[in-house]
């Protein structure tokens, strides 16, 4: 177990290449965009169905 330990922490400081600030940044800033974008779809989809299922239910009674 210690050597597992070791190892994995000598890959981590050695082998790992860990990003700047600057890549950081826009990484998030391009998460935050897209998840914004997919809330967006997701919200007109939810008008949309609740829109027809109230179309649908004033045909029906």
């Amino acid at each position: 177990m210690i050597n597992y330990i070791k190892e994995a922490y000598a890959e981590l400081v050695h082998k790992v290449s860990w990003p700047t600030f600057k890549e950081l940044q826009s990484s998030t800033i391009l998460v935050m965009v897209a998840s914004l974008c997919f809330a967006v779809v997701v919200l007109a989809m939810d008008l949309a169905f609740e829109n027809l299922m109230k179309t649908v239910y004033r045909l029906l009674y």
